[in-house]
């Protein structure tokens, strides 16, 4: 009750909060949150993790940038996928059934789910060739008289 009053009152003493010891990181930028690929496949996993979903960690992928999300360790072997260059990896990444699939120094892995391209486009990590191809919409005779009806 005592310190109420002394704040209503504006006689409450003003202690400067010492900067030693402080933990508060700041607000995380887009430019910070590179992926350095010089470190064990824990540190990579740690910094995707660390940075999902604001800012997200990026790398290079043929000239674009491009965000990871959803970052597990894999402990298995080499899985079967496509080879990906990426910018700075000491090793190619493997786009699997599962998603990429990136090495980290030590040889170990790190599975990512998700990529997100510059303009804003999130796919499936597993989906990263496929992303291109359009798929033709085919209706049947069905659907394209109720479309007809629609109109």
């Amino acid at each position: 009750v005592e310190a109420v009053h002394l704040i209503a009152d504006g006689k409450a003493p003003r202690i400067p909060q010492p900067k030693e010891g402080a933990t508060y990181e700041g607000i995380q930028k887009k430019e910070n949150a590179e992926i350095s690929w010089d470190q064990p496949a824990v540190s990579l996993h740690n910094w995707i993790r660390g940075h999902d979903k604001v800012p997200g960690a990026w790398t290079t992928i043929d000239g674009q940038v491009v965000t990871f999300y959803g970052s597990s360790l894999f402990d298995a072997s080499v899985p079967a996928g496509q080879e990906l260059a990426i910018k700075g990896a000491s090793r190619p990444g493997l786009v699997t059934k599962n998603g990429l699939v990136v090495f980290g120094n030590d040889g170990k892995m790190v599975l990512v789910r998700n990529l997100q391209f510059e303009d804003g486009k999130m796919i499936p990590a597993s989906k990263y060739f496929s992303a291109d191809e359009a798929a033709a919409l085919e209706l049947t005779e069905e659907e394209k008289k109720m479309a007809e009806d629609i109109r």
